[in-house]
């Protein structure tokens, strides 16, 4: 081999190094983005959903909208979610599959609308309350270590506890 040839064979597996580890990067940067996406608009919402929840119950239910409010961001992360995470390609079938039921479930409680609050009737705050009970079962409330790795496990845990329609 002359070394001419040697030179361009160091200079295409160099090249080829560099590449892989563009895409590895890449692959890791994308993943990260989606793990961030459902640990800050979905499972750091449920937790404070459950937090407030507990709240109104130990206040006599003084700020309703604050926990309707709260669902909204709720609703408004997961379809984030499932969203950015179809578009990114890095959500399984099965993983939009469950956040999809979670959020079709969580669509049935009462929840704030664009410049409309919702009223929260005696029946709707025990369906609420009902639902503080089965996200601290699942691991997902105040004062509960929570894990990014376990958050699908929970969140089908939680769609198969949530009820369909509402009591």
């Amino acid at each position: 081999m002359s070394k001419k040839q040697k030179v361009i064979v160091k200079i295409s597996v160099g090249l080829n190094i560099a590449l892989i580890a563009l895409v590895a990067w890449g692959y890791m940067r994308i993943n990260f983005v989606k793990q961030q996406i459902l640990v800050t608009e979905v499972q750091t919402n449920l937790v404070e959903l459950e937090g407030l929840i507990s709240n109104q119950v130990a206040h006599n239910w003084s700020e309703p909208n604050l926990v309707t409010v709260e669902l909204g961001d709720v609703l408004n992360g997961i379809w984030h979610g499932i969203t950015s995470g179809g578009q990114l390609g890095t959500l399984s079938n099965h993983d939009k599959n469950i956040l999809s039921k979670l959020y079709n479930k969580l669509s049935q409680f009462p929840h704030d609308e664009l410049y409309k609050f919702a009223d929260l009737t005696s029946e709707d705050k025990e369906n609420y309350e009902e639902l503080q009970k089965k996200l601290r079962e699942v691991g997902l409330g105040l004062n509960i270590a929570v894990s990014g790795d376990l958050f699908i496990t929970q969140i089908a845990e939680l769609v198969e506890k949530i009820e369909v329609p509402l009591q």
